[in-house]
Parts: C-alpha cells; sequence; structure tokens
C-alpha cells in the first residue's frame, strides 16, 4: 500500500517537473516549407509549421516595383549568387508581411524555406544559424513587426547576425523583415536638437543616434510601402474576389469602399478583410450596407 502510494506521489512530481522543462530537443522536420523558431536557454527549437499561409504572387496589388526588387533579390539568392538581408518599412496593411507569404508559394519548389522569429527569440539566432549552415536548402528568417523599444537588448544580437558576415558564416540563410518604423527604434525630438543636459543626460546625443541607425543600416535593401490609392485599393479587392471566384460588379465596389470608409483605411489589409466578410455572406446578403 505504501508502495502504491509512492508511486503515485512520485507521478505527480515528474508530471509537475514535466511541465516545467523545456521539450526535448528533436531533428527539425526538414520536409516541412516553413518553421517557428522559438528560444529555449541559449539555444531553441525549430518548430515546423504544417499549413502555412501562403499563396500566388497575382493576388497582391499596388506593390509591383516592390515586389519586382525582392523577387530579384531572392532569386539571387536562390541562383547562389550574392543578395542582400531586406528591411520592408512604411504604412500598415500595405503588403509588407504578404510579399514574404508570396516567396514562399512561388520558390518553395526550388528549396526556399520559410523561418518566423520572434523579436524575443533574436538573442538565440546565432544558435540558429548554426543548425543551418550545412543545409542544402535556402532559409529566410523571417522578423515580422519588427521594433524595438528603450530597453530592449535583442535588437543587439540582430546586428551582430546582420554585421556584414552573415552571408559569410551561413551563405543559405537571409533576414527579411517589416516595420512600421524605418529606423526599427524609437526615436525623440530631444536627439535632433543635441539631446537633454543633465546629470542623466547623454554626453554624446550623436552618438546614440548612430547606434539606433546602425541597425536598419546592415540591411542593404529597403524596401518602402505606401498608403493605398482608391483604384489600387478597389484592385486588391477585385484580385482576392477572382480568388474566391466572385464577380467584382458595381454592388460589390461600391460595398467595398463603404467598408473601406468604415474603417478609416485603404489597404491590402482592409481589401483582404473587406473580401473575408463579402465572401461568408449569404449571396441574398451581399448588398452594399
Amino acid at each position: 500500500m505504501k508502495l502504491k502510494q509512492f508511486l503515485k506521489q512520485a507521478s505527480s512530481v515528474l508530471n509537475r517537473l514535466d511541465a516545467l522543462l523545456p521539450p526535448e530537443v528533436k531533428e527539425p522536420d526538414w520536409d516541412a516549407l516553413a518553421y517557428r523558431w522559438q528560444s529555449i536557454g541559449k539555444k531553441g527549437v525549430l518548430e515546423s509549421l504544417p499549413n502555412p499561409h501562403t499563396f500566388p504572387l497575382s493576388r497582391l496589388a499596388a506593390v509591383e516595383g516592390q515586389t519586382a526588387k525582392l523577387v530579384r533579390n531572392t532569386e539571387q539568392f536562390l541562383s547562389g549568387r550574392t543578395a542582400n538581408n531586406v528591411l520592408m518599412t512604411g504604412a500598415r496593411g500595405t503588403g509588407k508581411s504578404s510579399l514574404v507569404k508570396v516567396l514562399l508559394h512561388e520558390y518553395a519548389e526550388q528549396g526556399l524555406r520559410l523561418i518566423e522569429v520572434d523579436k524575443t527569440d533574436l538573442v538565440t539566432l546565432p544558435a540558429l544559424l548554426t543548425i543551418l549552415q550545412n543545409r542544402p536548402e535556402k532559409f529566410i528568417v523571417f522578423c515580422d513587426d519588427l521594433s524595438f523599444e528603450d530597453g530592449e537588448h535583442a535588437y543587439k544580437a540582430l546586428k551582430t547576425a546582420l554585421d556584414g558576415g552573415l552571408s559569410l558564416r551561413c551563405e543559405n540563410v537571409l533576414v527579411y523583415a517589416t516595420s512600421n518604423r524605418r529606423h526599427l527604434m524609437p526615436e525623440y525630438m530631444d536627439e535632433n536638437i543635441g539631446g537633454e543636459i543633465g546629470v542623466r543626460g547623454e554626453i554624446h546625443p550623436k552618438e546614440a543616434v548612430e547606434e539606433k541607425v546602425s541597425l536598419s543600416d546592415r540591411f542593404g535593401l529597403w524596401l518602402s510601402f505606401y498608403p493605398f490609392s482608391q483604384n489600387e485599393y478597389l484592385q486588391a479587392v477585385e484580385n482576392w474576389l477572382q480568388a474566391f471566384e466572385l464577380p467584382f460588379d458595381e454592388t460589390a465596389r461600391h460595398a467595398a469602399l463603404l467598408w473601406a470608409q468604415t474603417r478609416g483605411s485603404r489597404s491590402g489589409r482592409t481589401a483582404w478583410q473587406f473580401v473575408c466578410d463579402w465572401a461568408g455572406r449569404l449571396p441574398e446578403q451581399r448588398v452594399a450596407d
């Protein structure tokens, strides 16, 4: 009886310990197309994503110039030629993240793989590169909505990885990042007027500014995205309606314009959200509200 009680208590303790300990490190599923990197201590785990969100290039609108440059850079990378890490910045909802997802759809058969890394996991980026460096695939490390606040230090690990030697140390890896901030770091008015003078003031304010700019400076290719015009927004709506095999008639056009007006935004994201609503309605409900 005492043995049975002891085994029960031991099992309870082991179950609680199992919840606290990091998962057992296993060989990644190299047959997957997309992954998520999660830090564990000074290393991490590369988890496969079985159903990555991708779609054809034809679904995008109003980003032809940015697309051409990103595609060219990616094709250079896939062909074994030199290529740059990429920083995409600008207005929200204008296709920055979508462009990266499109690349996976278009180039997965040529060996392209996508790895999503949150900014909190960037501190273990060197460990990830060690795992990837001898693989035959070409990997894009994708940092979505990247920005850093004062006091965050994960950006220093990213600077180290990007500092002119990423392609030399790991030729099959590039970093593609998106952000609403051009320099990825908060900037303040007093940095432009010499900084605050005082006990805790920055003695060399220009050096503090240089520290912030130096992170974005390590991305060789910058792509800027801008708010959509009305025609560009409607083109995005039409593209997504075609994906659902729905007509872009006058009723849909009017409803799409009303949708954008209520949101106070014209963008690819707004177009996608409208089409999700429109496609989900019953046919008799597809009227301009």
